[in-house]
């Protein structure tokens, strides 16, 4: 047998020879795992908070709280045409306005105001737009129309962009017939 230290039988693997040693913790792992799995969760967890909050705060940088909506339809009798029509927002002012149009997924240009210098001699009478206000703003309720170079059924992609501050306000997409 052993000698005694401190009153206690130090561990041989001999002592549990003919009995079932009910002190011994083979559950022992189940803590160890739990602690694993409860800091792996808890740093999801933040994760997932951190890159919504980062999100929250990028969708607004400059402070104002001027959200755009605008909707697109088909012009009927126009082929190609698009009739944008903003839905909410404040006052914009035209020559802040940049409308790019593309068709088909193809790149985007940006289409000029009907009627204006073509750079040839003459003015955009086609792959233009055009609206029938009077103001020098878009105010909710008014349309656009966006003549396109769609000639069959096809997809027209259109951004509505501030020009002054490059961000793009809204993208629309129209299915014209």
């Amino acid at each position: 047998m052993a000698p005694l230290v401190g009153g206690i039988h130090p561990a041989t693997g001999m002592e549990d020879k003919n009995m079932k040693n009910e002190t011994r913790n083979d559950e022992a792992v189940s803590p160890v795992i739990a602690t694993i799995l409860m800091v792996a969760i808890t740093v999801v967890l933040a994760g997932v908070l951190y890159v919504w909050a980062a999100n929250l705060a990028e969708s607004n940088t400059d402070g104002s709280l001027e959200l755009y909506t605008f909707s697109g339809a088909d012009a009927p009798g126009n082929d190609g045409g698009v009739i944008m029509t903003m839905d909410s927002g404040s006052d914009l002012g035209w020559a802040s306005i940049t409308i790019k149009a593309s068709v088909n997924g193809e790149a985007s240009t940006t289409v000029p105001e009907c009627g204006t210098d073509d750079g040839n001699g003459g003015t955009h009478s086609v792959n233009c737009w055009s609206t029938t206000e009077t103001d020098q703003s878009w105010n909710v309720g008014e349309a656009v129309t966006v003549d396109t170079d769609c000639t069959n059924t096809c997809t027209v992609t259109i951004n509505v962009l501030n020009s002054r501050e490059g961000t793009t306000l809204d993208t629309t997409i129209v299915d014209v017939e």
